[in-house]
C-alpha cells in the first residue's frame, strides 16, 4: 500500500543514517584514594596570593585616628549627617540625624504604607529607604553615614535602597546590642 502510493506521488525515498559513538572517557591514570601526598599540596590558588600585599592594599579599610578628618563630598567625616535604621523582624525605622545627633528625617516602613507582616520585609524596607532618601536630597544632604542596628530581614535591603535613592554612603556601622546576660530559654515541653 505504502509502495504504492509512493510510485504514484514519485516522492524519491531519502535514508538517512546516523552514527552515534559513545564509549566512557579513557585515562591513563587512575585516582587513588589512599593515596597520601608527599608534601602539602594544599588548595588550588592559595600559594599564589602574597597576603601582605593584599593587607597593604585594604589599609584604609578600618578608621584611624586620622579618620574624622578625612574629607568626603566637601565634609569632613565626623561632619557627615547619620542615617539610623533600626531593624526588627516587624518593621524598619529610618532616622536621619546631622552629625550632633538632632533629627531631622523619620520614617518607617508602616508610614509608607505597607501593614501588619508585610512592613517586616526586605521588600517594604528597600522601598522605604528609597523613599527616604529622596527626602534626604530634597534636604540638602548627599553624603551619609549608616549606622544599623537590629536583626531582621531589611538590614542589607535597607542599605541597597539609600543606595538606589542615589545617596553616597560613606561608611556602614553596625551597632547592634548584644546582650550577655540574655534571659532564660523556656522549659522544655513535656511530651
Amino acid at each position: 500500500m505504502l509502495s504504492a502510493i509512493r510510485n504514484t506521488l514519485r516522492v524519491p525515498s531519502i535514508s538517512v543514517a546516523r552514527f552515534f559513538q559513545t564509549s566512557a572517557p579513557q585515562s591513563s591514570e587512575k585516582f587513588d584514594h589512599k593515596r597520601i601526598p608527599t608534601e602539602d599540596e594544599g588548595v588550588q590558588g592559595e600559594k599564589l596570593v602574597d597576603l601582605d600585599a593584599v593587607l597593604k592594599a585594604k589599609q584604609n579599610l578600618f578608621p584611624t585616628l586620622e579618620s574624622d578628618n578625612l574629607i568626603f563630598g566637601g565634609l569632613a567625616y565626623k561632619d557627615l549627617p547619620i542615617c539610623n535604621i533600626r531593624v526588627t523582624h516587624n518593621n524598619t525605622i529610618f532616622t536621619f540625624t546631622d552629625a550632633l545627633g538632632s533629627v531631622k528625617i523619620i520614617r518607617s516602613c508602616g508610614m509608607e504604607g505597607f501593614k501588619n507582616t508585610k512592613k517586616g520585609t526586605n521588600i517594604a524596607a528597600q522601598t522605604t529607604a528609597i523613599g527616604i532618601a529622596m527626602r534626604a536630597i530634597d534636604k540638602g544632604f548627599k553624603t551619609i553615614r549608616v549606622r544599623v542596628q537590629g536583626l531582621g530581614p531589611g538590614r542589607l535591603a535597607a542599605v541597597k535602597g539609600l543606595q538606589m535613592g542615589g545617596l553616597d554612603v560613606v561608611s556602614i556601622t553596625d551597632n547592634t546590642h548584644v546582650s550577655w546576660n540574655p534571659p532564660r530559654p523556656r522549659k522544655a515541653r513535656r511530651l
